[in-house]
């Protein structure tokens, strides 16, 4: 395993603070994001994490830079899953387009901070537990089968159990009050629904975060690698929101996909613990890519007869 001195993971992490406050400055007032502006931002994050993996390769060597790569791509396609359940969640609490981007700035935020924490978690794991690959790749594997065959995910808040006890511990009042996650009423101090929004978002990301860090663990074990690659991919999650909201059903393959990535990583991890050993990094880019691309492309395709034919 490639050693990373603590000064990189400074820097990185300095990087993605400036990379925040930017984004906080250009968004400080509660605007409406138009797919011109999110085309541009997504952009700037994509060029962010595909320049990091050159550094990755120019300062650790060629395998690291793959891994790197391998990750990010998968937990960039994994993040598309993410945006269908941020788009139910917004229409189930009727959030105002000029709101989201809030919501989903401090999402991103507990995002980051949740996936560092399942990183090392899971990197201990697989390090002092011998048959944790086994769990591990088991879990992703049955994590793709019911991924390729379960419906619209079931992201009802109130069959949450986390939103459900904070709606019970913590007073809230069932109105917007612009963008403010809390606001006096009736002399005392509430939670608004835009608040209610972001926790059920967190609570639901969750979830995803488990799959994803999971998956990049099957691909290198460096827990630097994982870290950079999981959080260049969820800073544009965002954007990509803004991005592909309204075209979700265009990827209807993508599913499959996805399902497909989270049982290779399984296997791969399952296969780690056996005499096969570890496959080749070059071998997980090209699944990766490979599937991503048969999958959009068959989506489009998909879609485009299904134009002509209704």
């Amino acid at each position: 395993m490639v050693a990373v001195p603590l000064w990189a993971w400074a820097a990185v992490g300095a990087v993605i603070a400036v990379m925040l406050g930017v984004d906080v400055l250009m968004h400080r007032d509660s605007h409406v994001i138009e797919l011109r502006e999110a085309l541009i931002w997504s952009g700037v994050w994509i060029v962010a994490g595909l320049l990091f993996g050159l550094v990755v390769w120019f300062g650790l060597g060629g395998d690291p830079a793959i891994a790197y790569y391998s990750g990010y791509l998968l937990e960039k396609a994994l993040s598309v899953d993410n945006v269908f359940v941020f788009a139910l969640l917004f229409g189930y609490f009727r959030v105002p387009p000029g709101y989201q981007h809030k919501v989903l700035f401090w999402g991103v935020v507990g995002a980051l901070a949740f996936r560092l924490v399942f990183i090392f978690a899971g990197a201990e794991l697989l390090d002092r537990l011998a048959w944790a690959g086994f769990v591990l790749g088991a879990f992703l594997i049955w994590t793709g089968w019911r991924l390729a065959v379960r419906g619209e995910p079931d992201v009802d808040p109130e069959r949450n159990p986390v939103v459900r006890l904070f709606r019970r511990v913590v007073p809230t009042d069932a109105r917007y009050h612009g963008d403010r996650f809390t606001a006096r009423v009736d002399g005392r101090r509430k939670a608004t629904v835009l608040l209610v929004t972001l926790v059920a978002i967190e609570a639901t990301d969750v979830v995803f975060a488990i799959d994803s860090v999971a998956a990049i663990l099957a691909i290198t074990t460096n827990t630097f690698l994982v870290w950079t690659a999981t959080a260049f991919a969820v800073l544009g999650l965002r954007s990509l929101y803004f991005c592909l909201a309204g075209l979700l059903r265009h990827f209807g393959y993508l599913r499959y996909g996805l399902a497909l990535l989270l049982a290779f990583a399984g296997l791969k991890l399952i296969l780690a613990e056996t005499p096969v050993g570890k496959l080749p990094v070059w071998l997980t880019l090209t699944v990766v890519v490979l599937t991503l691309a048969v999958s959009v492309v068959a989506s489009v395709v998909a879609a485009r007869r299904g134009r002509s034919t209704g």
